[in-house]
């Protein structure tokens, strides 16, 4: 189980906001805002693995790149190593970005095709202004055998490859600079259930050689599971629960929680197992409901109640976060919050 190895996280999110600008009319006025994000507020420790789960739309994906500053944050701090990156001008930015990279879900589109391998991977050296051509040869070469992938390679193209192989050729650019942390978005989704464990594992292996640090986003709480230290549960923008794995998987308290919980299929087909049907349509995150969402989407009879309530996460049990909304919580963990 993941224990800082100190006091203060690589990385801290602080009532972090990504909100999109919906235009309509003749002049393309802002009629609205999609809230992708909506007010996260979240720590990533040195050699942690954070797993962040959650349906399709939620808004992962927008967090991770928010994080790594792919996307503008509409308002809230992003802290990395003590120091505010938030708005900084990506003048300032670029020198900091060999510290934190991003693996993306698609190999297929984020390689460019019309490039080598060796191109692709050697890229980071050449923005970045380090070493020589022979310097940069060899370290696309070594950075191919620790990915798992023949020297060979580096003069193919990546279309040439299966879908593992090119993950692997992402993975290999995203360790390129020898990054502290890396936003995993979904990086196995794409592949055949058969390579999926060959990816998760040569991700652990380098998380422990490189001493990585993870934010590792996926919508299958099983890899999550396999990788994780500890898990976030996002449900329309905002975090639902945090706690350690073992502690999700073992005793969750969010009615969202169990619900994806009661989805994840086990390996005995004798075992019996409560599944939970979610009724109802996920809110519009142009139009959010004005309290509980995930109650509104039960349509619980509580929910008038959360109207203007404070539903941001507390401490339920030590380590184990939950939004306090009577809605979603048993009556017995309901009373320890209210």
């Amino acid at each position: 189980m993941f224990e800082p190895v100190s006091d203060t996280p690589m990385l801290t999110a602080e009532n972090l906001r990504v909100h999109f600008p919906v235009k309509s009319g003749v002049f393309l006025r802002q009629t609205g805002a999609v809230k992708a994000v909506d007010g996260i507020s979240l720590e990533l420790g040195v050699g942690e693995t954070l797993g962040l789960v959650g349906e399709s739309g939620c808004g992962k994906s927008t967090l991770g790149k928010a994080l790594v500053r792919l996307l503008e944050p509409t308002s809230g701090r992003i802290i990395f190593e003590g120091r505010d990156i938030s708005h900084i001008s990506q003048r300032v930015l670029r020198p900091m970005r060999r510290d934190f990279q991003m693996i993306f879900q698609d190999p297929g589109e984020s390689l460019d095709g019309r490039m080598s391998v060796r191109s692709l991977i050697e890229e980071p050296f050449r923005i970045h202004g380090m070493g020589n051509r022979a310097e940069r040869k060899k370290w696309v070469d070594d950075l191919l055998t620790t990915v798992g992938l023949s020297q060979a390679a580096a003069e193919r193209y990546s279309f040439e490859f299966s879908g593992g192989q090119r993950q692997r050729i992402g993975i290999a650019r995203a360790l390129a600079l020898k990054p502290k942390w890396l936003v995993c978005d979904e990086p196995v989704s794409a592949l055949d259930v058969s390579v999926q464990s060959q990816i998760l594992n040569l991700l652990v292996d380098l998380q422990k050689e490189f001493d990585l640090s993870y934010l590792f986003i996926a919508h299958d709480l099983s890899v999550v599971k396999h990788v994780s230290d500890r898990v976030a549960v996002m449900y329309l923008g905002k975090i639902v629960e945090l706690a350690h794995s073992e502690t999700i998987y073992r005793n969750p308290k969010h009615a969202y929680t169990k619900a994806l919980l009661s989805a994840v299929p086990v390996a005995d087909p004798k075992a019996k197992r409560e599944k939970v049907l979610l009724e109802g349509d996920v809110p519009s995150p142009i139009d959010p409901p004005e309290g509980s969402a995930f109650g509104h989407r039960i349509d619980h009879p509580r929910y008038d109640e959360t109207i203007g309530m404070d539903l941001s996460l507390r401490e339920i049990e030590p380590g184990h976060w939950v939004a306090a909304d009577p809605c979603c919580l048993e009556p017995e963990d309901w009373k320890k919050l209210a």
